[in-house]
C-alpha cells in the first residue's frame, strides 16, 4: 500500500491490515519540502508490524513547479472549484501506483491499496475514481497480470475518514501522530493550509456527531 504517514493512508493502512496478513508499506521521496512525513511513517509502520519500503523518487520535483516541492513558489491558501491548486503534483500518484505495481509484481502480490478520496480531493484529478480504474485497466495491461487497487476512502469525507479511524481503533494514533499539513507540522498541524483546514472541519464534525449519540 501507498504510505505517507499522513491521516488517509494511515486510515488506509490499518483498514489494509485488517483485510490482508501480509502487508508491505511504500512510502516515497519526491523532492517534498517535509520529508519528515516519511519518518512518521517509518516510524508507524514499524509498530504496526509492517514491512517498511522508502523509494527515491526525487525526479518528480524535476519535472514541474509547485507549492510541495519548491520553496520558491508560495502555496495557495484555499481551493478555488474549477482551478488545481498549486499544491498538486503532476504525476504523482501515476508513478506511485506504477512504482508500487512493480514492486508488488516482483513479490507475487496483486493487491495494492491507496488512501485517495474523490469527495476530499481538493481537485486533484489524479485521486478520481476514474483515474484509479483507468490506471488499474493500463498496469493490468502492462504487465499481463490481474491487480486490483482498493480506495477504501474514495466515498468517504473527512468527517466519515475520522469515523472510520475512530471504529480501527487507531483514532488517537491518527490525531496525535500523523502529518497531513503542507506545511509540515505534524498532529493539528499549523491550521492555516487547505489540508489542515479540511482534516481540522472533519474532525468537528465528527466529534459533534459522536457527542450527540
Amino acid at each position: 500500500m501507498l504510505f505517507s504517514g499522513g491521516q488517509d493512508s494511515t486510515t488506509s493502512l490499518f483498514w489494509t491490515l485488517r483485510k490482508f496478513k501480509k502487508v508491505y508499506a511504500l512510502s516515497f521521496l519526491y523532492g517534498q519540502k517535509h520529508a519528515h512525513e516519511v519518518d512518521l511513517a517509518r516510524q508507524i509502520a514499524e509498530e504496526a508490524d509492517v514491512e517498511f519500503q522508502l523509494m527515491d523518487t526525487s525526479f518528480i520535483a524535476s519535472l514541474a513547479g509547485n507549492s510541495l516541492t519548491d520553496s520558491s513558489v508560495v502555496m495557495d491558501k484555499e481551493v478555488i472549484p474549477g482551478n488545481l491548486p498549486n499544491t498538486f503534483i503532476p504525476g504523482r500518484n501515476l508513478f506511485f501506483l506504477s512504482i508500487a505495481t512493480v514492486f508488488a509484481r516482483e513479490r507475487g502480490v496483486s493487491d495494492l491499496v491507496t488512501g485517495v478520496s474523490q469527495t476530499d480531493y481538493s481537485g486533484y484529478p489524479d485521486c478520481r475514481d476514474s483515474f484509479i480504474k483507468s490506471l488499474n485497466v493500463t498496469l493490468n495491461l502492462a504487465m499481463e497480470e490481474q491487480f486490483v487497487i482498493y480506495t477504501p476512502l474514495m466515498w468517504l469525507d473527512k468527517t466519515e475518514t475520522w469515523a472510520l479511524a475512530d471504529e480501527l481503533g487507531i483514532f488517537n494514533l491518527i490525531r496525535s501522530r500523523t502529518m497531513t499539513c503542507y506545511n509540515g507540522l505534524p498532529a493539528d498541524g499549523c491550521g492555516e493550509c487547505p489540508a489542515c483546514k479540511l482534516r481540522q472541519r472533519g474532525l468537528e464534525n465528527y466529534l459533534a456527531l459522536k457527542n450527540k449519540k
